[in-house]
Formats: structure tokens, C-alpha cells, sequence
């Protein structure tokens, strides 16, 4: 690409057309879709520049959402404005959203079934290695001092204890926050002050009594899911399962990893796991629900965040801060790693298939998909052979 190049402009069919493609093909999760992207609009088409696309993609990393869903709504928004943030945004979702509910719609038809269990059993212990694996890489940035260990391990105390997760990443990033201030000799107090406000209504979240299915409730809670989740897609994780397995007891573990390795084998972003939660619990309604309430937040998200990531960057406080809730998203997504193990590695067979996926990823790199459709078949065979 020769530096030198004019920015080109782009029409809003352009842009449904690019992020349709994107959303069929891109498999791999958010590492592959953002390369996919920069690609596709830095050196292909030369739409943005390497410094825009770098200032997406770390915007889209200071605010709550998926993140490379988000960078594809900048890029929307960059070239056309709010139409081109809408048609960018729903071009790249809706692809994985129909493929992963016509998934869910077999999964509740025929799940039940020795060939689909047969299936499920062999990728199930593949997830948790690819978790593992994203976990591994996101920790050596996300805790990458000691101070954000001793939070990390703070919150999987917290986790441990049953405080819900919104209140661990709310006093993860007051201590963050506190710590850099006490550093500096600013008023340490002012900061701590606020604990209270922000963590007595959410160690509420958890408590309660069981509640019936509604389509309201369930668009709510992905709502409010979408709109505290920092990160990448697995960082969904104990959030999903202390609403959905926890709380409202609409989902069990089982279902839950089951949610999880339909999202990672699809293309597109793993948010796309609400979807097929929404269609196993109120069918094609419930799985419309589910994703516009997962995903709208991010869609606001960006639209309002232009003129505040910049000053939020230039400070401190607000960084540490935010240093703060990664290291205990991590610690979150640890702690569920490790309860999404025990369901899935049951036998020798399981942990077998654990070890040789974590080996293929950690050490030749292997396309997370091509394990996840390895495994389907080898899973498929094993069961035909007994």
C-alpha cells in the first residue's frame, strides 16, 4: 500500500456489502475479525488510515461491548455518519446471528439426539481450551503489573464468595483507581467514598426469587449484560451465567457451554451466544430479542463516545480505573473457565481432547474453527462406533 494513497470514500452500499461479507467469513473471534478489518479498510480498500483504525480499536477497547463489533460501527460511523454506524453495525451482526439461530433451531429439535450429543460431547472440551488460550493472551496485557494480579485475585475472591459481577468490577476499579491515587498523594478519600454507592445495589443482582420466562425480561438482562461487559466475547461469560444459571435459573451449565461453542464455530462476533440463548428459551422472537439487547448498548456506546474517549484517555484516574475492571473481567472469565471444565471434561476421552487442543492452539496456532469442526466430526464418529 503506498502511504501516499488518497482515503477513498465509501457509499452505504459499500459499506452493507464489506461488512456482510465480514460477517459470513470471519471466523476465529475478534483478533482474526480485527485483522480481517484492517485488511479490508486500511490496505485493501483504503477507506481510513492505520492511525484511525489504531484509534478505533482503542476506543472500542475503553468502552463496554465486543470489541471488534464496535470497531466496524466506528468504521461505519467515520465514513457516512450515523447511517453508516447502523448499516456497518448490522451488516457485520447479522449474518452470525442468522446462521447461529438456524443452529439453535436444530439444537432444540434435535439435541436431544445420541448423534447431536455425540457432537456436543467432543466439542464441548475444545471451547474450554480456546477459553483458556484467550485467556492466556488477554492476561499478559490486562494484568500486567502486580498490583492489577492482587485485583485479579481480589475478584475471584469476591467471584467465590457470590457477589455478582458488576459489584467485582465496580470495587476492582474503585481499588485501581484508589491505588493510583494514594500513588500521587491525591484525595484517596474522595475515591473511596463512593464504594458504597456503587456496590451495595449491585451485590442486589444476585439476590431474589426465581422468575418466569418473558421476552421483556429477557431483552432487559442482555441489555444490561451488553452494557457493563468490557472486552473480548468470552468475557460474556459469568455474566450470562449468573443471570441466566444463577439467578433467574432459565439456563443450566450444560446449555450454557453448549451456548458458548455454537458462538465460537460461527462466524461473526461471539456476542452472538445471547442469540442462541434467546432462541432455546423463546424461540425466533426470543433470539431477536436477545441480540438487539446485547449489541444496542454497544451502538450507543460508540455514537456518544467521539468527543469522550479522548479525555478519557489523557486521564489517570479514568485509566486506572479501567485497568482496574479489565484485571477483574479476567479474573471473572477465570473463575467460569474453570466451572465450564468440569462440565465438559467428564472422562479420559474429554480430557484427551482438552490437552490435544490446547497443545494445537498454543503451539501451531490452529484456527480455533478448524478444532471446533474437527472435533464435531471426530464426536459424530466416536459415538457411530460405539
Amino acid at each position: 500500500m503506498n502511504d501516499q494513497e488518497p482515503i477513498r470514500e465509501a457509499s452505504l452500499g459499500e459499506i452493507a456489502f464489506v461488512f456482510l461479507k465480514l460477517g459470513t467469513v470471519a471466523f476465529g473471534g475478534p483478533a482474526a475479525h480485527l485483522a480481517m478489518m484492517e485488511e479490508e479498510f486500511v490496505r485493501r480498500r483504503r477507506w481510513i488510515t492505520e492511525a484511525e483504525f489504531l484509534d478505533r480499536l482503542a476506543a472500542a477497547n475503553l468502552i463496554p461491548g465486543p470489541s471488534s463489533t464496535e470497531v466496524a460501527i466506528f468504521v461505519g460511523q467515520l465514513k457516512r455518519g450515523w447511517r453508516g454506524l447502523i448499516v456497518a453495525g448490522s451488516c457485520f451482526i447479522i449474518p452470525a446471528a442468522v446462521i447461529v439461530s438456524l443452529i439453535a433451531w436444530a439444537y432444540v429439535r434435535y439435541g436431544t439426539l445420541p448423534q447431536a450429543a455425540g457432537v456436543l460431547y467432543a466439542i464441548k472440551p475444545v471451547v474450554v481450551a480456546i477459553v483458556v488460550q484467550a485467556l492466556g493472551k488477554l492476561a499478559r496485557t490486562g494484568v500486567r503489573t502486580a498490583l492489577l494480579a492482587v485485583i485479579a485475585g481480589l475478584a475471584a475472591v469476591l467471584w467465590s464468595l457470590g457477589v455478582s459481577p458488576i459489584a467485582v468490577l465496580a470495587v476492582s476499579g474503585i481499588v485501581s483507581a484508589a491505588s493510583l491515587a494514594m500513588k500521587n498523594r491525591l484525595m484517596a478519600l474522595a475515591v473511596l467514598g463512593t464504594p458504597g454507592i456503587l456496590v451495595v445495589p449491585a451485590l442486589l443482582v444476585t439476590t431474589g426469587a426465581v422468575m418466569s420466562f418473558g421476552l421483556g425480561r429477557l431483552f432487559l438482562s442482555f441489555l444490561k449484560i451488553g452494557s457493563v461487559v468490557f472486552g473480548s466475547g468470552y468475557v460474556l461469560l459469568p455474566f450470562v451465567q449468573a443471570e441466566f444459571v444463577e439467578r433467574l435459573h432459565w439456563l443450566t451449565n450444560q446449555q450454557l457451554i453448549d451456548a458458548v461453542a455454537v458462538g465460537q464455530f460461527t462466524p461473526g462476533p461471539l456476542f452472538t451466544t445471547a442469540t442462541f440463548i434467546g432462541f432455546v428459551l423463546g424461540g425466533w422472537t426470543g433470539a431477536a430479542m436477545a441480540t438487539a439487547g446485547i449489541f444496542l448498548p454497544g451502538f450507543l456506546l460508540v455514537a456518544v463516545s467521539g468527543p469522550l474517549i479522548p479525555r478519557i484517555r489523557r486521564s489517570a484516574l479514568a485509566s486506572a480505573a479501567l485497568d482496574g475492571v479489565i484485571a477483574g473481567s479476567l479474573a471473572l472469565m477465570a473463575a467460569v473457565t474453570w466451572q465450564l471444565g468440569k462440565t465438559a471434561i467428564v472422562d479420559r476421552t474429554t480430557l484427551v481432547v482438552f490437552l490435544l487442543s490446547a497443545f494445537a492452539l498454543l503451539r501451531f496456532r490452529v484456527n480455533s474453527a478448524w478444532l471446533i469442526a474437527a472435533a464435531a466430526v471426530a464426536g459424530w464418529v466416536l459415538h457411530a462406533w460405539r
